[in-house]
């Protein structure tokens, strides 16, 4: 019964299908037409070799009667199976012209070979297309499966070679310009198939992130080019007009080969054209981060680079980046020994002017300045160097101080007050302490580097007494002095300044005091007189001025104390300067020197030979290499000759120069520095910590090891102990190079 069923399915089947092919055309005819007909079409289709010359031409006014009985009959799929598979059998025809183009390339400029190979494909493809009249089905169909054949053939150096003609359509920089400076290589339409046919056999849509790659590379190649180095101007605006004119075209046969319009290609393009100009914003970024250092350097010349910078950093995500690199360029061109402490603050200045420019709120500089903030408290004389520039005393010239920037007093802390309506949150890569490190002027800047401000009202108190003990008689210094402090009184507040304002009124009541002495008595020594309470700790010495200096000094202070009987004069013989005049038998000699070479000349005027340890004794036992210093200036005079070693004698009658023995600065070894008037900042700061050492060595011994931070904590009940915890360190670091204590894992204790 099933059987039957069967039987009667398939015969009804056929009966159909005979129906189909057969029509209405009596007995079997039909079927020989749809066999002829199918014959023809599978003659007509099949993918024949282009390279070997055919004895007939296909006739397709022949084959479309063919392919309409074959339509008619609903046969078409049938056909493409059956094309596809004759296709497949003979793609090694294509992949052979491949593999030959391929070889060639390596030996040739690939980029010709490439587009001979490109050629060549689309005559296969060509010659290989069905006819439209077959449907846009079948045609799809082809085109979808000549692809996938042709990328599994071709080999992994075509990406490369493939680059390279892209590259080339772009127009190397030797290729001819036409009258409005474009490129004759793509703009004015040169090879107008080129893209045609990369698109009709898919390379653009297969080799897509190639192609963009080949635009981005000759961005880069141009940004590098004409903006490397060139900081005077914001590049930005001229590289986006270059790439409107010298990329954009470009990009339409790419990206926009399809526009009917140009309101269309550019809508097309808006997309694409936003990664491009993402592109040459990275590229200049990316150079000006690399150039960063020597931009600060430059600046204010290199403004046009910061705005170029600051621009590319709203588009390009590259803060952390800008950070790193001058981080890195900071310690290693900046932040070490070699490098002086005024370059330095110079760098850091400039560095905060920059970005500022680069970055307003200040979370880059914030990031950027602690190293070279904590490298700048280790050196001694950072306080020195930013308080000569902010008196004037920098004879290099260049001063952190902008004159254009107003003078204001040190700003403190800033608090926030969230009812201001232009307050904004901080930014989101803010560290914690953004908020108390942003200063708004270059000196609050500076001067925040330190805890206290009192180191530099310090230093600025010995930095003027150094600076008025310096000043000669009939200048106008005094006044220039006291307008510096004025101006300081600003920033620093006029009870920091007292001190400055005793030692100001200590000069013109010398002054006072110098005018009446010599109206009562004549006399050629014109003496500061200063109060010692009021001024920094002034070096000491045991020079004494012989012969005509001391009597000189004496009746000097026998008038002082007839003017002011409650007060008594301490001389510091070894400060100030000498004018004497020499009269020797031949000649007049006159000079001004320091007064212990003007009391070496006078013991001279007694004895016209003197030993050096007998000299040395005679000026009171002072620095022995301050002694031949002050022998050497005469000698160069040719007021004294050394004859024989070590004894000096006087020459009434000048000598030929040749005859003048000069001591061999060598064979006493190196000279001693001489001792500055004034004791610095940091000496004292040593001296003082010093009579700290017992609290510290009561501690230690009574408690074992302390850390740091305890021993600062039990120091601030001392009386008068106001430094830094990192003061203490430095103190307690040159303890333990002493040998008096020894450290282990941040504990200290004494070294038994």
């Amino acid at each position: 019964m099933a059987t039957d069923a069967l039987r009667s399915q398939v015969a009804t089947k056929w009966q159909e299908s005979f129906s189909r092919l057969n029509r209405d055309s009596p007995g079997i005819s039909g079927l020989l037409n749809f066999s002829e007909a199918w014959t023809i079409s599978i003659q007509f289709l099949y993918p024949r070799n282009i390279r070997v010359p055919q004895t007939q031409e296909k006739d397709i006014k022949k084959a479309r009667p063919a392919f309409d009985l074959v339509s008619r009959c609903r046969r078409l799929p049938a056909l493409l199976e059956h094309f596809l598979e004759d296709m497949r059998q003979n793609f090694n025809l294509i992949e052979k012209e491949i593999d030959e183009h391929m070889l060639r390339s390596h030996g040739e400029e690939s980029a010709q070979v490439i587009q001979e190979l490109v050629d060549c494909l689309m005559e296969w493809y060509q010659a290989w297309t069905p006819p439209q009249d077959l449907g846009t089905t079948i045609f799809s169909a082809y085109t979808l499966n000549f692809q996938t054949r042709l990328f599994s053939s071709l080999p992994a150096s075509f990406s490369q070679a493939f680059k390279s003609l892209c590259a080339s359509l772009l127009g190397p920089p030797d290729h001819d310009l036409g009258e409005r400076g474009t490129i004759t290589g793509w703009n004015t339409g040169a090879k107008p198939n080129v893209w045609k046919n990369f698109e009709v056999l898919g390379l653009i849509d297969r080799y897509e992130s190639v192609i963009a790659s080949v635009g981005y590379e000759f961005i880069e190649s141009h940004v590098l080019n004409a903006c490397k180095g060139q900081w005077e101007k914001p590049m930005l605006d001229e590289l986006r007009s270059w790439m409107s004119d010298h990329v954009v075209p470009w990009m339409i046969h790419v990206y926009a080969r399809n526009a009917s319009s140009p309101e269309e290609a550019r809508a097309m393009l808006q997309g694409v054209g936003s990664r491009f100009d993402f592109h040459i914003n990275k590229t200049l970024c990316d150079l000006r981060t690399q150039e960063i250092f020597d931009i600060i350097i430059d600046f204010p010349e290199s403004m046009g680079a910061l705005k170029d910078l600051r621009d590319c950093m709203q588009r390009v995500d590259q803060r952390s980046n800008l950070v790193a690199a001058l981080r890195k360029a900071n310690r290693k061109r900046l932040l070490h020994p070699g490098a002086d402490t005024k370059i330095i603050l110079q760098q850091y200045v400039a560095t905060i002017k920059c970005l500022r420019i680069i970055d307003p709120p200040g979370v880059l500089l914030f990031k950027v300045a602690e190293p070279i903030r904590r490298y700048l408290r280790d050196r001694p004389d950072t306080i020195r160097s930013i308080v000569a520039n902010l008196v004037g005393d920098d004879d290099s010239g260049d001063s952190l101080v902008d004159e254009n920037e107003p003078i204001q007093p040190l700003q403190h802390q800033e608090v926030e007050d969230y009812t201001d309506p232009q307050w904004e949150p901080e930014p989101i890569d803010a560290g914690p302490e953004f908020r108390t490190n942003k200063p708004s002027d270059i000196i609050s800047t500076l001067v925040s580097i330190y805890d206290s401000r009192d180191l530099f009202v310090k230093e600025l108190q010995v930095l003027l007494a150094q600076r008025l003990l310096a000043i000669q008689e009939g200048t106008d210094r005094v006044e220039k002095e006291r307008r510096n402090v004025e101006i300081l009184k600003i920033r620093f507040g006029e009870a920091a300044l007292q001190v400055c304002e005793v030692m100001l009124k200590d000069m013109t009541d010398s002054k006072r005091s110098d005018t009446h002495i010599q109206s009562q008595k004549q006399s050629v020594l014109h003496p500061t007189i200063i109060s010692r309470h009021f001024w920094p700790a002034l070096d000491t010495s045991n020079l004494v001025m012989p012969g005509q200096f001391k009597i000189l000094q004496e009746e000097y202070a026998k008038e002082f104390a007839v003017f002011k009987p409650d007060k008594r004069l301490r001389w510091l013989p070894h400060l100030g300067t000498v004018q004497v005049d020499i009269e020797l038998e031949d000649r007049t000699v006159s000079a001004d020197v320091a007064p212990l070479e003007a009391a070496i000349i006078e013991l001279f005027a007694d004895t016209a030979i003197w030993d050096l340890d007998e000299l040395v004794k005679a000026v009171g036992s002072v620095n022995r290499s301050g002694v031949i210093k002050g022998l050497a200036t005469w000698v160069d005079l040719g007021i004294l000759k050394e004859e024989p070693e070590n004894t000096f004698v006087l020459l009434e009658r000048e000598e030929q120069r040749g005859s003048t023995v000069v001591r061999d600065p060598g064979r006493l070894g190196p000279a001693e520095p001489e001792p500055a008037s004034v004791s610095s900042i940091q000496q004292q700061q040593a001296e003082q910590m010093r009579v700290y050492w017992m609290f510290i060595e009561g501690m230690l011994t009574n408690l074992g090891t302390l850390p740091l931070d305890r021993i600062q904590s039990m120091l601030k009940f001392a009386p008068g102990y106001d430094r830094t915890v990192e003061q203490l360190g430095a103190f307690m670091e040159a303890a333990r190079r002493e040998g008096l204590v020894v450290v282990r894992d941040g504990m200290w204790r004494l070294n038994k």
